[in-house]
Order: structure tokens, then C-alpha cells, then sequence
């Protein structure tokens, strides 16, 4: 009797344990190691080069535009373009196309450009005498300044203000909430 329960239960948890139960969900090997990773050498600005032999775009050099940390993905300006089809919508009057879109690629087939040489260089840290933490090239020893374009906000902040809040000072120290 005990042998059967004891097969009837490993049966059961072959089933629940499998990844395609709807009750179990399952990290990506790739997203559990991007969230391990805690520094980033790599930001949006930078200016990269492919350093992956079999990469179709083996050499080119691009602008990153956007950091994926969740992914461990990277896109960079002009470089893994591929087309993408738009559907046709008749109710909005769309007509289907075919356009060219960057695609990410993995972070690691990707390595920064040293500012002196203009080739692709591993990044190391550094703490400076000021205090300040920078980025530099291995194979110059040049540092490597952050993008400007990290100054201004991807998603500007929303800086509408309403007249009526704000028209007249009493109403704005008016007590409109009393505890019981």
C-alpha cells in the first residue's frame, strides 16, 4: 500500500514541478544573472563598439540609447537593425508598413570605446584624490567621462499646475480634514 501512495505522490509533484505548470513560475537563467549584477559600466550616451566575433555587426560602433539592467540588454544607435511589420488598422486608418528597428542586444557582446585610441576597452574604477568615483579605460589609462545626456531626465516631470489650488493662501492653510 505504501508503494503505491509513495508512487502516486512522486507522480503528482513530477507534474506540479514541471515549467510549464501554471502554477509555478520560472526565472530565465539570463534575468536571474542580471539580477545579481550590481554595477554597471555601461550607461545611456556611452559610446560602444560590437566586440562579438559572431555578431553580424561584428565592428560597429553606435551610441547606446537604452540600458535593459532587467535583461542584461543594451541597444545602440544604427547598430542590429532589423525590420519590423506594423499591422494594418482600418478603424484608425492605418496602412501596414515595414519599418527598421534597433534590436537589444546582449550587454556583454557590446564593450566601451576609449576616448584617446578610439577602440573598444574593458572599463575598470577608480576613486579619485577629490573623492569621485570615475571610470577608466584599461588600455589608455584615460577616464572616461559620464554622458552628458544622464543631465537631462528620459521622462521629463510633469510640471502642470493648477490656478485653482493655488489662487488664494487661506484656502490653502484651511484645515479640511478633522480627526474623531
Amino acid at each position: 500500500y505504501n508503494i503505491i501512495k509513495m508512487s502516486t505522490r512522486q507522480k503528482l509533484m513530477s507534474i506540479l514541478m514541471k515549467p510549464g505548470f501554471p502554477g509555478r513560475k520560472q526565472t530565465r537563467p539570463s534575468i536571474r544573472e542580471a539580477q545579481k549584477k550590481t554595477k554597471w559600466n555601461i550607461l545611456r550616451g556611452d559610446k560602444v563598439q560590437v566586440v562579438d566575433n559572431g555578431h553580424p555587426e561584428f565592428g560597429k560602433q553606435g551610441i547606446v540609447t537604452l540600458v535593459d539592467r532587467k535583461r542584461d540588454r543594451v541597444i545602440v544607435e544604427g547598430v542590429n537593425v532589423e525590420p519590423k511589420h506594423l499591422k494594418a488598422n482600418p478603424d484608425l486608418g492605418l496602412v501596414g508598413t515595414t519599418i527598421m528597428k534597433e534590436r537589444s542586444m546582449h550587454y556583454s557582446n557590446v564593450n566601451l570605446v576609449d576616448p584617446v585610441t578610439g577602440l573598444p576597452t574593458r572599463v575598470m574604477r577608480k576613486i579619485l584624490d577629490d573623492g569621485t568615483k570615475v571610470r577608466v579605460a584599461k588600455k589608455s589609462g584615460a577616464i572616461i567621462p559620464r554622458p552628458e545626456i544622464l543631465l537631462q531626465r528620459k521622462r521629463p516631470k510633469s510640471a502642470t499646475v493648477t490656478e485653482s489650488c493655488t489662487n488664494n493662501a487661506d484656502d490653502v492653510w484651511e484645515i479640511t480634514y478633522v480627526k474623531h
